[in-house]
């Protein structure tokens, strides 16, 4: 694992993979299946995975945590970023950020919600958990009410953000006020587009952010890094044909859940067992897999074409 400060060159040069946690029948980790797909990761070029909504650590108990943090540290590639995730309550945070202390993870993402929670309460969260954990935060901006471009703006001057992850939901991205303002106080090198390819190409050349977050970036690595070079290149054409490739079952997502789709997805692609997800969540119906598999194969397929 790569333990060096997260730099706007390293957000620029990698999709940041958001992958699912593999466990076994009994719901422990499967180190084995987790490695699988580390590596299909890592033979596609990723070089920053983070570890949040999608291995559904809203639901890890934190007696489960250093385990997690010791084998993900030990088994990335040496040039490979790990950003893992705490919270979403006060509680977790505290109690993970203790943990965090005493390893050396270059940055750790605050898991956001709405409820209870202010934007003040918020931005001191983030306060405490850098100062317990001596790891800087990577702020989740799921809902423009979970905190103000100000208090970011405050926190980011205070150097104790690594980057942002933008993934408040728009019906046109163009039309994004709360962007807007976020950018005109923060440096937009410090932002990421936080929901995948469909809107990371209004996000990348309209607002100027460094780059994107993906979960369908586990099926299909060699694709979503080429999206993102064809970006940087400002091939926006390229980039869209792209884009459309991951249509399909980022449709599904957004229809039955980005997280159960995604975990079966990569198991029923053949990539590595992720195994029943982990409670409060629960799997998908059995009459939808058939669909899931067959656009998660189809994924996978255009991944490994030439």
């Amino acid at each position: 694992m790569k333990t060096t400060p997260i730099t706007s060159a390293d957000l620029a040069r990698s999709v940041i993979a958001v992958p699912p946690l593999c466990r076994d029948e009994k719901l422990e980790l499967a180190d084995a299946e987790n490695v699988r797909l580390i590596r299909h990761l890592e033979g596609g070029g990723v070089r920053i995975l983070l570890y949040g909504g999608n291995a559904n650590l809203y639901n890890i108990a934190v007696s489960e945590y250093p385990a997690l943090l010791d084998f993900l540290a030990t088994n990335a590639g040496e040039d490979t970023l790990i950003i893992p995730s705490v919270g979403p309550f006060y509680g977790n945070i505290v109690d993970q950020a203790a943990i965090l202390r005493e390893r050396e993870f270059p940055a750790a993402m605050l898991l956001p919600t709405t409820f209870p929670a202010t934007p003040s309460g918020v931005a001191t969260a983030v306060r405490h958990f850098v100062e317990k954990s001596n790891t800087r935060a990577v702020v989740y901006i799921k809902d423009e009410s979970y905190i103000t471009p100000d208090e970011v703006k405050a926190l980011v001057d205070d150097q104790l953000v690594a980057w942002i992850k933008y993934a408040v939901v728009r019906e046109d991205p163009l039309q994004d006020s709360y962007l807007d303002e976020l950018i005109d106080k923060v440096d937009s090198n410090k932002i990421v587009s936080g929901i995948g390819e469909q809107p990371a190409i209004v996000h990348l050349d309209h607002f100027k952010v460094i780059g994107f977050t993906s979960g369908c970036v586990c099926v299909a690595p060699r694709r979503s890094m080429m999206m993102l070079e064809a970006l940087k290149a400002n091939d926006l054409d390229l980039a869209e044909s792209l884009r459309k490739g991951f249509e399909s079952l980022e449709d599904l997502r957004n229809g039955h859940g980005p997280i159960p789709v995604l975990h079966h997805a990569v198991e029923l692609a053949g990539i590595a067992r992720t195994g029943p997800p982990l409670p409060l969540l629960s799997g998908l119906d059995e009459g939808l897999l058939a669909t899931i598999s067959e656009s998660a194969k189809t994924l996978l397929d255009w991944n490994t074409m030439a």
